[in-house]
């Protein structure tokens, strides 16, 4: 099988191929990648847990004295050049915090121990970290991909490539994300790497909740491949609304859109909290010890605790994590509440005769108040009415997703920075793909790397001020480049 080129005409390899990433993809998915040939089942054990790591900079267009013609650089380059400002003078730890899982996992590999842990870097991290030179990292954490005894211990998880939040991005342009991070992870790590891929992290834990959205989105992610999506605890409900019951098996994620369309794929809850500071202190093995067998299917199955949080930022995740991480690693491995990724207990319980028809139903937050008004089917017509009254009357009803927190819209006080970046999406499909332009032109890459830039999350998050000045600059690049190049 050959790889993928990591750079064409100078930039990420992020579209062109995708036949080939689908092929790749598809002649995998019957296998199981994470249950050792020949084991079914979980053993004795209890209860399990899981740990995901979240990794993420932003391009910005810094690397000049003028906005409007400053080289795009990684933010991390940034905080390394301008140490004395802010919060700049934890880059380097901050990087040392994206290369030490490809050190901590072999060592206790070594030492006879069972690491797990995901990991979720974002498409700019990860051109971000080539550009400046981290080469170093970038190896550590391919001897941990692609070498056969550590690439048990290690699942990655996809993620949309310019850490997009699904409920606010244009539909087409999230497909794009997820297609685009497909494509640099191959192209840096290798296709077979990239076909053991099987779960979904959405930037911010961000569920879109508008059915028609929803249900694109899952869709996206069945047609490039997934299998499971992590979702958060308090962005899904189920279908009588009602928040589940057993959060830590896994569930079904219904979506179903206002033309009667439905897309479902098996949604792992990732529980409410202090992330960082969960995971730092490495929480989820202690409540993890105190549950036991669960009923699914007429089967006893263990609980699994499920938890991501970022993995760099805060002084926990800096300088507790690593201690914890390896003590706990040490006293879980061979106990009967171990440590476990979250595809190796899917290809366990699958191993044992459940299937995805045998989970619990759930549904993104809010839906089942407008499914009590319409039937599925009844158009986008009726569902525009339908969300108009329930807004009308209840002003906590909204249709702006759910992300890691509740109290932070990434729609409302972003009209600065998501009307530009509406428009540069709307002339990227007007002047390149309606043109029939290939994904593999050079003018289409060219146009689609500035625009999944520009429509990470940072450049709404902060509301005001330079990163808002940096993302309405990114958009107008684009505009520029797609009318430049035809």
């Amino acid at each position: 099988m050959v790889d993928l080129a990591e750079y064409v005409d100078g930039l990420p390899n992020i579209s062109g191929s995708e036949e080939r990433i689908r092929q790749a993809i598809q002649a995998s998915r019957t296998a199981s990648v994470f249950l050792p040939q020949g084991v079914s089942g979980f053993g004795e054990i209890n209860s399990a847990f899981a740990l995901a790591l979240h990794m993420h900079q932003p391009l910005i267009p810094a690397g000049g004295p003028e906005l409007r013609t400053a080289q795009m650089i990684s933010n991390l380059r940034w905080m390394l050049d301008n140490p004395d400002i802010g919060d700049n003078h934890n880059a380097r730890v901050f990087l040392w915090c994206y290369k030490r899982m490809g050190e901590f996992v072999p060592q206790l590999l070594d030492e006879g121990f069972q690491p797990r842990v995901m990991l979720e870097y974002s498409g700019t991290l990860l051109y971000g970290l080539r550009q400046m030179g981290a080469n170093d990292v970038l190896d550590a954490l391919a001897r941990i991909t692609g070498d056969e005894r550590n690439c048990r211990a290690v699942e990655w998880l996809g993620c949309p490539w310019g850490h997009a939040v699904a409920p606010s991005t244009p539909v087409q342009d999230y497909r794009l994300h997820v297609e685009a991070w497909q494509h640099h992870f191959a192209a840096i790590f290798g296709l077979e790497a990239l076909s053991r891929v099987r779960g979904f992290s959405p930037s911010e834990m961000a569920l879109p909740n508008q059915p028609d959205v929803a249900y694109e989105f899952v869709k996206t992610l069945i047609d490039c491949g997934y299998q499971w999506v992590i979702v958060q605890e308090h962005t899904i409900e189920q279908s009588d609304g009602q928040a589940p019951q057993h959060r830590h098996l896994p569930h079904r994620l219904v979506c179903t859109n206002s033309r009667g369309d439905t897309a479902t794929i098996t949604a792992v809850i990732k529980t409410q909290g202090s992330d960082t500071k969960l995971i730092g202190q490495m929480q989820p093995y202690d409540e993890a010890k105190g549950l036991s067998r669960l009923d699914l299917a007429g089967k006893q199955i263990p609980p699994l605790v499920t938890q991501i949080a970022d993995g760099e930022n805060g002084g926990v995740m800096m300088n507790e994590f690593p201690a914890k991480y390896f003590e706990v690693i040490r006293e879980c491995s061979g106990s009967l509440t171990p440590i476990m990724n979250v595809t190796e207990y899917l290809e366990r319980l699958q191993s044992v005769g459940v299937s995805e028809n045998d989970l619990p139903v759930i549904q993104p937050l809010f839906q089942s108040r407008i499914w009590e008004r319409m039937g599925p089917g009844d158009g986008p017509d009726r569902l525009a009415e339908v969300i108009k009254q329930l807004r009308a009357e209840d002003g906590r009803f909204h249709m702006e997703g759910g992300s890691w927190t509740n109290n932070i819209s990434w729609v409302q006080g972003y009209d600065t920075v998501l009307v530009p970046m509406e428009r540069a999406s709307s002339l990227f499909h007007e002047r390149i793909t309606a043109s029939g332009i290939h994904s593999s032109d050079p003018r289409y890459r060219n146009a689609l790397f500035h625009l999944l830039t520009a429509e990470t999350s940072c450049y709404r998050y902060w509301g005001v001020g330079m990163w808002t000045d940096y993302g309405t600059e990114l958009s107008r690049r684009v505009g520029d480049i797609v009318t430049d190049d035809l």
